[in-house]
């Protein structure tokens, strides 16, 4: 199931947006309202869900987590762990009930797509971190990640691992590079071809294909997409929409280029060397999942330490070897760098995880779809790939 998962179930509608919709007001939480009462000081736990495979485990007995053992005994919070979110729109639908009732979670901790936690922070459903108690963050933080428009200088959300949506192709197959999203059109690329299929997942990089400025696409912009992607569909040129499953398409050479997740790149290439990412010239989306706190929790300093404690530059590190996405902690490059290593040295030099200045310049955070957008752009998105 991919992490960057693909809207299911009403449409791809969320229930506040839905609730909107039939005249019911949706669920706003006053910044009064948010706070529960913090048994950290006295309960040394707290509880963290998120997504399988996305935190690093020892070799030998994958039921433990170094880093999360090493924050334990550093600070004596012991820390109940899950793997529960599976896609952002279900895991919305199983906390949006206590939630919009004004009833704690049992969760003081979660980790979400931006998009999403879009959707949170607009609800006032999070709550506001203590930057003051949270140093690591205010000096290591990407800066490119600081402030998205969703959350104004990430108050009420912090990058768990960053990523890039852009092009992997196989090299040795289609016998040359590709350079743009353009090139994706070729005719020699009809029916090897595969687009993501989640509606946030996939639009920005085809509007930056158009020459976009995605930080401040329009209503527009987004229905030349659709315009264009429907007569792919037609010639089929586009082989079909997938999650993460084109990685396998890919693996086998039944497509030979695709829209992609750097992350799921890094590994592939360990198996596949011919196997290429591209940001293109055109420009690529970065994106973040991010920590939050729901409202109520009762372990808020609790789960600021713990958040605070990933932004240490060596835990980063240490995580970032392990999970091999876009680490939101540049300074993390250095520690890998000086590792006596190989492998973890030679992580420190891969732009996939730490993107150089060249590759950065051609990032940008694409602003995410308003909850007066949304219900019109899903439907016509999922009239399109068939959800």
């Amino acid at each position: 199931m991919s992490r960057r998962s693909v809207l299911r179930g009403m449409g791809g509608v969320g229930t506040a947006a839905l609730l909107a919709g039939c005249g019911v007001p949706a669920a706003y939480v006053e910044p009064g309202e948010r706070a529960g009462r913090d048994l950290s000081a006295r309960d040394r736990t707290l509880d963290f869900a998120n997504w399988p495979l996305y935190i690093d485990t020892d070799d030998d007995d994958t039921s433990k987590r170094p880093t999360l053992d090493a924050f334990s005994e550093r600070t004596g919070i012991s820390v109940r762990y899950t793997e529960e979110i599976n896609d952002n729109d279900e895991f919305f639908g199983k906390i949006s009930p206590a939630l919009m009732n004004h009833q704690e979670t049992g969760r003081d901790l979660v980790v979400v797509s931006d998009w999403m936690a879009a959707r949170f922070v607009r609800l006032g459903w999070v709550q506001e971190m203590d930057r003051a108690a949270q140093p690591n963050i205010s000096r290591y933080l990407d800066p490119q990640l600081r402030s998205p428009a969703f959350d104004e200088g990430r108050r009420h959300t912090v990058p768990w691992q960053s990523g890039i949506t852009g092009i992997a192709y196989n090299r040795r197959k289609l016998g040359r590079e590709i350079r743009s999203v353009e090139e994706l059109w070729d005719d020699e690329l009809r029916g090897k071809v595969t687009l993501l299929s989640g509606l946030d997942e996939s639009f920005a990089l085809l509007m930056q294909g158009n020459g976009v400025d995605v930080t401040r696409w329009t209503a527009d912009d987004f229905h030349t997409v659709c315009e264009q992607v429907e007569r792919l569909v037609a010639e089929r040129h586009v082989r079909r929409f997938t999650g993460n499953d084109y990685i396998k398409d890919l693996s086998t050479g039944d497509v030979l280029a695709c829209q992609a997740y750097s992350g799921d790149v890094i590994q592939l290439q360990a198996d596949n060397p011919d196997i290429e990412f591209v940001v293109p010239e055109e420009g690529a989306e970065l994106w973040a999942e991010s920590l939050m706190i729901p409202n109520l929790a009762q372990h808020k300093t609790n789960a600021e330490k713990l958040v605070d404690y990933y932004y240490d530059p060596v835990v980063a590190a240490e995580l970032a070897a392990w999970v091999n996405y876009v680490c939101p902690v540049p300074a993390a490059r250095d520690v890998l760098a000086d590792s006596d290593d190989e492998e973890l040295a030679a992580l420190a030099e891969d732009p996939l995880i730490f993107p150089d200045d060249a590759m950065r310049g051609r990032l940008a955070i694409a602003r995410d779809i308003t909850s007066q957008e949304r219900t019109e752009f899903a439907k016509r998105w999922n009239s399109i790939v068939g959800l």
